[in-house]
């Protein structure tokens, strides 16, 4: 086999998937930019009725308008604000709390790490969608208890990441050697076993971002997330479904902007995963354990 039909060498691998990083990264963060400043951005009140009901998309509105009038492009862009915040609080909240759990259980061991290691197989034994509904309509609906009850159903993910993660760093000799140099267990956590698994856990938590605002859009959808008339994408499309046929707009316009955003934030997390996981990206060996 010739050298031209053999493995890109490293360094070009490496600088290829170092620009897909920060090109994915800028595409979110232009996103996330569009969402702060939607109200800013917004060509019309979005909750304005000022327009006739059910126009089609025009120069004059973009992306038409609603059944009660409402400029569909305004109410497009304050719903990905909704969405995409909504999204990252319930990142962040799951990855923080399943991560601490994980690696609480893993330093304290014993009944602890008994106890909160059933409580995981109990979240994991139901398919997490219905879990998620079933929860959300015994709170009777709404944004936040949506995101509540994904977050009950999410946050075992991260748990057993940080659980195992830990578990493997236990016996290293850089933990042994803190702990013989008399670190107590909140520095070993904190400076030693932390950085160390924090990779891993980015990784996950980039790649959930795309699912969440699926699963968040689904239960708005359903009518047990965000309700009307707060403008979020998942029940503007759930509240023009009946008009698919006939008013299409009313119904691809916020799906088409599901869609650009959950396509955005899964290639960032492919790209997170490219550059800081070894075993699956292009890095080749295993980084050495930061102490």
């Amino acid at each position: 086999m010739s050298r031209r039909a053999g493995k890109i060498p490293a360094h070009l691998s490496r600088k290829h998937t170092r620009k897909r990083l920060i090109a994915s990264a800028l595409l979110a963060l232009a996103l996330v930019a569009v969402a702060m400043f939607a109200r800013h951005l917004a060509p019309y009140n979005p909750d304005a009725q000022l327009f006739g009901s059910l126009e089609p998309p025009s120069w004059e509105h973009l992306a038409g308008t609603d059944i009660y009038g409402r400029d569909m492009l305004s109410r497009i862009l304050v719903g990905l604000e909704t969405s995409v915040f909504s999204t990252l609080a319930l990142v962040a909240s799951i990855t923080i709390t399943g991560s601490a759990v994980g690696v609480a259980s893993a330093y304290i061991g014993g009944p602890f790490d008994a106890f909160m290691m059933r409580v995981s197989d109990l979240c994991l034994a139901f398919p997490g969608l219905v879990f998620a509904l079933a929860i959300t309509a015994v709170l009777h609906g709404g944004l936040m208890n949506a995101i509540l009850a994904l977050g009950l159903i999410s946050w075992p993910k991260y748990a057993r990441i940080a659980r195992s993660q830990t578990l493997a760093l236990a016996h290293a000799d850089f933990i042994r050697a803190a702990r013989m140099a008399g670190s107590s267990p909140a520095r070993v956590i904190a400076l030693d076993i932390l950085p160390n698994i924090a990779g891993q856990i980015l990784i996950t938590a980039m790649l959930d971002i795309g699912t969440m605002m699926m699963e968040l859009a689904g239960l708005s959808f359903l009518g047990l997330g965000a309700q009307p008339p707060v403008a979020e994408l998942g029940n503007m499309m759930s509240g023009g479904r009946s008009m698919l046929q006939t008013y299409p707009w009313v119904v691809l316009a916020p799906g088409v902007a599901i869609f650009i955003a959950v396509v955005i934030f899964n290639l960032l997390g492919d790209a997170v995963r490219d550059h800081l996981d070894p075993r699956g990206g292009t890095q080749g060996a295993a980084a050495p354990p930061v102490s």
